[in-house]
């Protein structure tokens, strides 16, 4: 499957390995309408369309895994985040930007002509959500459910087994994290699994005794 993206229309057949955006002349409609709340609007059609690209071209892992390393950058990279989110820069200073950027990643043909579409289509902006709901795609597709899981600090890969097990134990199916660091957590996790979260963080627990400490008065 290919898409032809101008504006939000998607949708051509094509061979696997064709350039997102590329044109056919002989090819069959195809519909990335969803009944699913969650992979409705813009961002959800994208990942709609990558999921189905990469699953055709049998990619999925790869595709998964280039993605986690762009979005592992961008959450590192105070520059590369205000470059991806930030209106203010033209499509064309985002492509050449983003080309040295993967390059140096070695990100994938797949993931890379994914990410140049959504640049060119002034997209850029929302590809963390589509990230997130490719993901979710995936995990559905593997009988997974997503933890989206924050830290103060990054969890190490033993602590991220632990904490998968724990969670599977929970919920009674395999566990896919979506590990964030947020510092102004202090200490803990915040452990969110659609609409259950857990929050054991130390910020919380200083809030809820700051507001004992005031009922105390």
């Amino acid at each position: 499957m290919n898409f032809l993206i101008a504006g939000e229309a998607f949708g051509r057949r094509a061979k696997p390995n064709r350039p997102f955006g590329a044109r056919r002349s002989s090819t069959r409609a195809f519909d990335v309408a969803t009944d699913n709340p969650m992979m409705a609007g813009v961002a959800g059609r994208y990942a709609s369309a990558l999921f189905e690209l990469a699953k055709e071209q049998n990619q999925l892992d790869e595709v998964d895994r280039d993605l986690g390393k762009f979005q592992d950058m961008v959450d590192a990279s105070e520059d590369l985040s205000r470059l991806v989110r930030s209106p203010a820069f033209a499509a064309q200073e985002q492509e050449q930007a983003l080309g040295a950027v993967m390059d140096w990643a070695a990100i994938g043909a797949t993931s890379g002509n994914f990410l140049k579409v959504v640049t060119k289509n002034r997209r850029l902006f929302a590809a963390s959500d589509m990230i997130k709901m490719f993901r979710a795609q995936l995990a559905r597709h593997r009988g997974e459910v997503v933890a989206e899981v924050k830290s103060a600090v990054p969890l190490s890969e033993t602590q991220l087994a632990a904490l998968k097990e724990k969670l599977k134990g929970s919920v009674g199916k395999n566990v896919r994290v979506d590990a964030q660091v947020d510092p102004a957590l202090l200490g803990g996790l915040v452990v969110r699994i659609g609409s259950r979260m857990i929050d054991s963080s130390l910020r919380t627990k200083l809030s809820g005794l700051k507001v004992t400490l005031k009922g105390a008065d």
